[in-house]
């Protein structure tokens, strides 16, 4: 695969959540909970509820927490009331930049990214303004220690993805957003476990900061955007090169 590696900022975000383990309970929380409403609490019948359980268990939450929030979710008629909303805009350096965040306060939401945008020498901007620039991919990765990379490979083309390579001791798979389902599942039913797995925003190109400041002020502002419990998650263009 050529290009940045997408498993690189995956692995860059896995490091930072296994310190913050409350805290991204908190968030998939909220998307469960979604989800059990929109679509009902079985998991078989729910792809948007599996893709959640999965990405909580990838996260080490518990299963027991996992099953509370769902029943939760399903026997509460009122309670927490949550909407998907994106922002998107430019950071340091024109860097690109998209937020999806799930909150029960838009107005105190926006409030709040538009105060880390301006903080951290960025700007928020109208919707679409930057989200043309990035392709939504299927992105697995699976521990290559113990796997065979041709069979693992003709098993995911098989499936229907689109792309493999070996990065850094990982296995990378890439599909089509429609295609992500089916290549997780025939994986998974051989038996193969991943170290993420989920739908991204991927840009088209990568963006490398020249001027330290404004890597300090990326940095910044992605610790920012990310430590707040509103936000899912953070899409961005910048090639960190650490």
């Amino acid at each position: 695969m050529a290009g940045h590696s997408k498993w690189k900022n995956i692995a860059h975000k896995k490091e930072k959540t296994d310190a913050q383990r409350a805290k991204i309970f908190t968030k998939l929380s909220r998307e469960i909970i979604v989800a059990v409403r929109e679509g009902g609490a079985d998991p078989a019948a729910n792809a948007r509820l599996k893709d959640c359980i999965t990405k909580a268990r990838q996260s080490n939450v518990p299963s027991d927490n996992i099953k509370r929030v769902i029943e939760r979710a399903a026997g509460s008629g009122g309670g927490e009331s949550y909407e998907a909303v994106q922002y998107e805009g430019y950071g340091p350096g024109g860097t690109a930049v998209i937020v999806e965040a799930m909150t029960d306060n838009r107005n105190r939401t926006a409030g709040e990214m538009r105060h880390y945008f301006d903080k951290f020498g960025g700007n928020l901007g109208t919707t679409g303004c930057v989200s043309w620039f990035f392709d939504q991919k299927g992105i697995l990765a699976a521990d290559a220690d113990g796997q065979d990379e041709d069979s693992l490979m003709m098993l995911a083309l098989d499936a229907g993805a689109s792309d493999f390579a070996a990065v850094d001791d990982v296995f990378e798979i890439v599909t089509e957003p429609e295609a992500f389902p089916a290549v997780r599942d025939a994986l998974e039913g051989e038996g193969v476990a991943f170290l993420s797995a989920q739908v991204e925003k991927i840009p088209q190109n990568w963006v490398a900061l020249k001027d330290e400041e404004d890597v300090k002020k990326m940095r910044r502002l992605l610790d920012a955007l990310e430590d707040n419990d509103d936000v899912q998650n953070v899409w961005h263009n910048w090639e960190d090169e650490e």
